[in-house]
């Protein structure tokens, strides 16, 4: 129970914008506001991870041969651009794990971007949020707070998170790719 709580305070710490002179309101309801508008003004995107990146120097060659490294998996969520043209979204996504278990997460993300051309560009920030593993108390939630970068064109992307670690554990990137779609509606809800 402590664990969930201090992952609370670090995830609506993580969220939150820094605290501006002007800004009258508590820094967990602006933080909470931030997932609220990714819900609620956002469109509805998909999520196919389609890799998991080992690195040799981190993993033995035997390990990374009993490793899923071709992640089945699917996810969905909402996410808009503000004006400043950084993306903010909130998603579920489900896949394979590392030893082809399921694994789930639920989060929010932020990016900021720049432009490479007309409908390319490139972005970088943080995802925080919730995982489930088999590997980890038999899927006893635990927080994740990760780096995320992404590479776009048009309503197309490859993103991918790193998950930090040590020798033989973590260490990993994810990569998946991503469909921004026009619709409002999450499967109805929230259009």
């Amino acid at each position: 129970m402590k664990l969930l709580r201090l992952f609370a305070l670090v995830l609506v710490a993580a969220l939150a914008p820094a605290a501006r002179a002007d800004d009258a309101a508590p820094w967990y309801d602006r933080a909470w506001q931030n997932v609220t508008d990714a819900y609620y003004q956002g469109n509805t995107e998909y999520y196919a991870p389609f890799h998991t990146w080992h690195p040799h120097g981190i993993y033995t060659e035997d390990q990374i041969k009993t490793y899923q490294s071709w992640p089945f998996g699917l996810g969905v969520g909402r996410g808009h651009y503000d004006d400043k043209g950084d993306w903010r979204g909130v998603y579920v996504m489900g896949f394979q794990d590392s030893h082809f278990k399921p694994e789930w997460i639920v989060g929010y993300g932020w990016k900021t971007h720049w432009q490479l051309g007309a409908e390319a560009r490139v972005g970088l920030g943080y995802t925080a949020g919730v995982t489930t593993r088999t590997d980890y108390g038999n899927y006893t939630p635990v927080p994740l707070l990760l780096p995320i970068a992404t590479l776009e064109y048009r309503n197309f992307s490859v993103e991918g998170a790193w998950v930090p670690g040590g020798r033989h554990y973590g260490n990993v990137v994810l990569f998946w790719l991503k469909m921004r779609s026009d619709n409002k509606s999450l499967f109805g809800i929230g259009g």
